[in-house]
C-alpha cells in the first residue's frame, strides 16, 4: 500500500515540476535537480518555451488573417478571427471610458494568448512529458524520470505573476499619464476618507495611503492568483485522472468538456479585469 502511495505521489510531483535551468558556481548551465537551491535565479524553461511559442503562434495566425482581410469573400478562419476581434473590441468600448489606442490590442493579446496557454491543459498529461522523457533518454542519455515538462504555462505562478506585474505597471503608467504625478499622489492620500478640515485631512493621510496602496497592490495579486489557482487545480485533476491507466481517456474527455468553460472564462476574466483596472487608472473623476 505504501509503495502505491509513493508511486502516485511521485507521479503527481513529476508532472507538477518545471524543467529548470540555472547557472552553476563555475559558470556552466545546469538543469533540474542541480537547480534545487538556485531559488529565484532558476529559469523555468518549459514555461518560457511554451508561452513564447504560443505567443508566436498567436501573432502568425492573426497576421495571416490580416493579410487576407481585403482579398474578397472571407473564409471560415478569417470570419472566426473577425468574430474574436469584434468581441474584444465590443468589450473594450463598453468598459474602457478613457482614450487610448493601446487598450484594444492589449485586450486582444491578453485574451488570445492566455486562452492558448490555458488550452494546453486539454492535451493528455502523459503525452508530451513522456515524449520529452523519450527524447532525453534516447538522444542525451538521461534518465526519463529526470526529464520534466509542464506544458501549461498558466499553471506556473511565475507566468501568471509576470502577466499581472505587466498589468500593474500599465496601471501605474496610466495613473500618471492621465492624472499627473501630483494627481496620482492625491488619489493615494486624499481618498477614501476626506474632510473639509485641513488638520483632520492631514491626520487621515496615513490611513488613506495605507488603504489605497493595499487596494492597488491587491489587484495584480488577484489577477495572478485567480488564473494560477483555477488552472493549477484543473491540471491537478487531469494528473490524477492520468494515474488510473487505460481508463484515463474517457475520464479525460469528460473533465475536458467541463474544463473548456474554465479555460475560456479565465482568459475572459483576466482580459476584462485588465480593461477595468486601466479604465479606473485613466479616470480623471478624482
Amino acid at each position: 500500500m505504501a509503495a502505491e502511495e509513493v508511486t502516485l505521489t511521485s507521479h503527481i510531483q513529476h508532472h507538477l515540476t518545471n524543467a529548470k535551468m540555472c547557472v552553476a558556481d563555475d559558470g556552466s548551465f545546469v538543469f533540474n535537480k542541480a537547480c534545487e537551491n538556485a531559488g529565484f535565479w532558476a529559469w523555468h524553461i518549459d514555461t518560457l518555451a511554451w508561452s513564447i511559442g504560443l505567443g508566436i503562434l498567436f501573432l502568425m495566425l492573426f497576421r495571416s488573417a490580416a493579410k487576407k482581410a481585403d482579398m474578397g469573400v472571407p473564409g471560415k478562419f478569417q470570419c472566426f478571427i473577425e468574430i474574436i476581434v469584434e468581441f474584444v473590441a465590443g468589450n473594450v468600448r463598453d468598459t474602457f471610458h478613457g482614450k487610448s489606442k493601446l487598450i484594444a490590442p492589449l485586450a486582444l493579446t491578453i485574451f488570445v494568448w492566455v486562452f492558448l496557454m490555458n488550452l494546453m491543459d486539454l492535451i493528455p498529461v502523459d503525452f508530451l512529458p513522456s515524449f520529452a522523457g523519450w527524447i532525453g533518454s534516447t538522444f542525451f542519455g538521461m534518465d526519463s524520470h529526470d526529464v520534466y515538462m509542464k506544458i501549461v504555462p498558466t499553471t506556473d505562478i511565475n507566468m501568471t505573476a509576470a502577466l499581472a506585474i505587466g498589468v500593474f505597471l500599465l496601471m501605474i503608467g496610466y495613473n500618471i499619464r492621465f492624472k499627473g504625478v501630483v494627481g496620482f499622489i492625491k488619489e493615494l492620500t486624499l481618498h477614501p476618507f476626506s474632510s473639509n478640515n485641513i488638520a483632520v485631512q492631514i491626520l487621515l493621510i496615513p490611513f488613506n495611503f495605507l488603504l489605497e496602496v493595499i487596494a492597488l497592490i491587491a489587484k495584480p495579486f488577484s489577477l495572478a492568483l485567480r488564473l494560477f489557482g483555477n488552472l493549477y487545480a484543473g491540471e491537478l485533476i487531469f494528473i490524477l485522472i492520468g494515474a488510473v491507466g487505460l481508463m484515463q481517456l474517457p475520464l479525460h474527455f469528460i473533465w475536458a468538456v467541463f474544463h473548456i468553460l474554465v479555460i475560456v472564462l479565465q482568459a475572459f476574466v483576466f482580459m476584462m479585469l485588465t480593461i477595468v483596472y486601466l479604465s479606473m487608472a485613466s479616470s480623471e473623476s478624482h
